[in-house]
C-alpha cells in the first residue's frame, strides 16, 4: 500500500490550495480518509475525514468553513482543498487510510502560507 500526498508548496495568506492524495495497492473506497497536519515542533493534528460509504465529513473546528474534504474513489485519490489560508496552516501535510487493522500514512506534502 502506497500513499502519496502531493499539491503543497508556497502560498500567500488568504490563497487556497487542493492538496491530493493517491493511494495505490489498495481499494480504498470502503474506509474512511483522513488528512492531518504536523506543524514543525508541534504534535500531528487531525484536520479531517470522509468516511465510506456514507460519505460523511468531519472537520477539526481549527479548519472549518475554510477547508473541504473530498474522494474520488474511481481514481484513488482524496483531496483537501483549502481557503483562506493562514500563517498558523503551515505545516507539513498527511493523509491516511485506516482499515479495520492496519492504518497507513504518506510521506507528507509541505504547506508554507507566508507572504
Amino acid at each position: 500500500v502506497q500513499l502519496v500526498e502531493s499539491g503543497g508548496g508556497l502560498v500567500q495568506p488568504g490563497g487556497s490550495l487542493r492538496l491530493s492524495c493517491a493511494v495505490s495497492g489498495f481499494t480504498f473506497s470502503r474506509y474512511v480518509m483522513s488528512w492531518f497536519r504536523q506543524a514543525s515542533g508541534k504534535e500531528r493534528e487531525w484536520v479531517a475525514a470522509i468516511s465510506e460509504p456514507s460519505g460523511r465529513t468531519d472537520y477539526a473546528d481549527s479548519v472549518k468553513g475554510r477547508v473541504t474534504i473530498s474522494r474520488d474513489n474511481g481514481k484513488n485519490t482524496v483531496y483537501l482543498r483549502m481557503n483562506s489560508l493562514k500563517a498558523e496552516d503551515t505545516a507539513v501535510y498527511y493523509c491516511k487510510l485506516e482499515t479495520i487493522s492496519n492504518s497507513y500514512w504518506g510521506q507528507g506534502t509541505p504547506v508554507t502560507v507566508s507572504s
